[in-house]
């Protein structure tokens, strides 16, 4: 029994280490690629049953960087996601009647294309429609574009009239059609009348007039696949590439069956959060003057703002630190005689005794011979010079 019980131990602590020392390098990852992160919000409580996916809004948020992480917290790994953003334009309502009176004209207005009106040709003349938008405020605008029906010509002409300041004024003359869309200097009115002429039957699918003065909001949302029961954490608004590795993502795009998150998720700030300092000389990224070359003393002799070790001084295409003459432009960066100094910039003499590393040996070894010789001649002659006192 008590050999049972100490085997049991040991395969549990044994288990234990094993575990642990499995978890270590996935939590070592987590935290490397999440420092690079300013922000996350929990998603918690998430009330599935079935796996689901789920859209977290991030539009009140100021983002730098549009790149995120999905760590689901109770596995430790992290997830697919989509980023979602798109421009919502909260138009103004506009009203449309037509004379001769057309059926359903609404149909011009309602922003699909495969629903159309139809204005028939008279038998004895050229058909003329006018088309009346009438909204409850005021609508600037400079373009209007008519979308028709297939195998369906363009109107002969158009002319467009709008009341300003209480007076119908013309926008357009009488113009000849030759593109869908009809522009115009800007007016602001909230009755347009607009009058087609045409010469074969008419089909208008829509009729679009822009609205520059619509309220235009950004929606931004990010969606990933949670399972039920999981809690996870977006992290965002990072300060340098940061990608993780995750598995194979479902659809989605998809709008069906979708989880918006409702309730606000206040951001928090990342404690993990290590500024960038991406060439590792010590000076963070927003203080750096090489961002991607290390240069811990910041040198900036001509002060551009750029450091010298990033700065291209001789305009050769190369950065002085990868530039083997930074003052002198050599593309090619040839290097003859492979001494780190390019040719452009290295005198040749230089380059021959690089090459032949005896030459300067045997000039000194010749002016050494040169100054003995004269040391001797001199000797010489100043003991001459005494012998020949002492005789006199």
């Amino acid at each position: 029994m008590k050999n049972k019980i100490l085997i049991l131990s040991i395969f549990l602590v044994f288990g234990f280490v094993f575990t642990a020392g499995a978890q270590e390098p996935q939590q070592n990852l987590i935290l490397s690629l999440t420092n690079a992160y300013r922000f996350y919000k929990d998603v918690d409580n998430l009330a599935i049953n079935v796996p689901t996916v789920v859209e977290v809004p991030l539009a009140t948020e100021f983002i730098e960087h549009f790149d995120f992480v999905v760590l689901d917290k109770t596995t430790n790994y992290f997830e697919p996601h989509y980023f979602k953003q798109e421009t919502l334009v909260n138009e103004i309502p506009i009203t449309v009647t037509t004379a001769p009176h057309a059926g359903e004209a609404n149909r011009m207005i309602d922003k699909d294309a495969w629903t159309y009106v139809d204005f028939s040709l008279p038998e004895t003349a050229q058909g003329q429609v006018k088309i009346t938008l009438t909204s409850p405020s005021p609508i600037s605008s400079s373009a209007l574009t008519i979308l028709l029906d297939d195998n369906t010509a363009l109107p002969t002409s158009v002319e467009i009239r709008a009341s300003v300041g209480g007076q119908n004024k013309i926008v357009v003359a009488n113009k000849k059609m030759d593109q869908q869309t009809i522009r115009f200097p800007q007016t602001t009115s909230n009755w347009w009348e607009i009058t087609f002429n045409y010469s074969q039957p008419l089909r208008i699918s829509e009729l679009r007039l822009d609205q520059s003065n619509a309220i235009k909001s950004n929606s931004r949302a990010l969606r990933f696949l949670a399972q039920p029961g999981h809690s996870y954490r977006v992290y965002f608004d990072p300060d340098r590439p940061a990608e993780a590795p995750v598995g194979e993502a479902g659809n989605l795009t998809s709008a069906q069956d979708v989880l918006v998150i409702s309730k606000t998720l206040t951001p928090q700030n990342n404690p993990n959060y290590v500024i960038a300092d991406v060439d590792n000389d010590g000076v963070p990224d927003v203080l750096d003057n090489c961002v991607s070359v290390n240069n811990q003393d910041q040198q900036d002799v001509n002060n551009n703002g750029r450091g010298d070790a990033c700065d291209d001084f001789d305009q050769d295409g190369r950065i002085n630190s990868m530039d083997n003459c930074p003052d002198n432009p050599n593309r090619d960066q040839k290097d003859t005689d492979s001494d780190g100094i390019g040719d452009a910039c290295d005198k040749e003499e230089s380059r021959i005794t690089e090459k032949y590393p005896w030459i300067p040996w045997v000039g000194i070894g010749f002016a050494a011979i040169v100054l003995i010789v004269l040391l001797v001649l001199t000797a010489r002659a100043t003991y001459q010079e005494k012998q020949g006192e002492n005789q006199l």
